[in-house]
């Protein structure tokens, strides 16, 4: 069983079956029940927790919940749908011994997790995604370079780049816009002063005052966007105690998106559900 588990993980369903002179149903059943199996063990002892969601497809509007142990960089479970209710029904099966554990719950700022986080995990304080936050206030600083008209060839990635990741030839080039546009380069250095709170902070205490400080500040180009951070700041905060993010969730995501492709989207869920657990353990 372990090896035909292997085997599909590794080729297909289809190719297993010519390998090993089987039905197309006896191999997946055999690998249903192993994946059951480790998908229950990977629940032993963890601690932070990611969730998110996952497309089915370009243009769709149909989400999957995914749900990482972001210690092992593991995928532990796959739910149908990024409703609160499925979401909810769906992890409660664990024990609540098993969730009482889980400590910390990484998510982005979608407010249905809020809810699930308080069922699910009693015990887990909540950390929003700091990615999640930069990327906030970035799309913001693009749309003021575009209100400004400056539309310059490469200007948005000079401006959403990290500083240091640039050039000098480009910081000269960013250097040359901003003489132009000094508003722009005020909404910029705004922008990298959140960064550099996020990198350099190592307290909950420093990075609370940190961030209410900023937020005072940047409330004249980001107000909606300051409204949002200051709804959510404690858990905002809550990054700095361990600098959880979700970052591992990128990495699991898209291998399960190359999962889909080379599946055609495996159309039965509980194949498809198996499938990911398998792959991205």
């Amino acid at each position: 069983e372990e090896y035909v588990y292997e085997r599909v993980l590794a080729t297909t369903v289809r190719q297993v079956c010519r390998e090993e002179k089987l039905k197309a149903d006896e191999i997946q059943a055999i690998f249903d029940a192993v994946s059951e199996e480790k998908r229950e063990e990977k629940w032993l002892s963890i601690k932070r927790v990611g969730l998110d969601e996952m497309s089915t497809g370009k243009g769709q509007k149909k989400y999957r919940g995914m749900v990482s142990d972001l210690d092992k960089k593991s995928l532990i479970e796959v739910v149908k749908d990024r409703t609160q209710e499925i979401l909810i029904e769906s992890l409660m099966v664990q024990p609540r011994a098993i969730r009482e554990k889980v400590e910390e719950v990484c998510v982005d700022m979608w407010g249905g997790f809020e809810k699930v986080i308080k069922e699910v995990f009693p015990n887990a304080i909540t950390v929003y995604d700091h990615f999640h936050v930069i990327q906030m206030v970035n799309k913001k600083l693009n749309k003021i370079r575009y209100k400004l008209g400056i539309k310059n060839r490469g200007i948005r990635h000079l401006l959403l780049s990290n500083r240091e990741n640039l050039t000098k030839e480009e910081k000269e080039e960013l250097s040359m816009i901003f003489h132009d546009t000094p508003i722009l380069q005020i909404a910029y250095e705004i922008k990298e002063e959140l960064r550099q709170i996020y990198q350099r902070t190592r307290t909950i205490s420093g990075g609370t005052r940190k961030m209410r400080s900023w937020l005072r500040i940047a409330e004249i180009f980001y107000g909606e966007i300051c409204t949002t951070i200051r709804q959510h700041l404690e858990g905002i905060c809550n990054y700095f105690i361990h600098r959880t993010t979700n970052a591992v969730m990128e990495g699991l995501n898209n291998r399960s998106r190359v999962i889909l492709r080379q599946t055609y989207g495996l159309g039965n869920f509980e194949h498809l559900r198996s499938r990911l657990l398998g792959a991205n353990h």
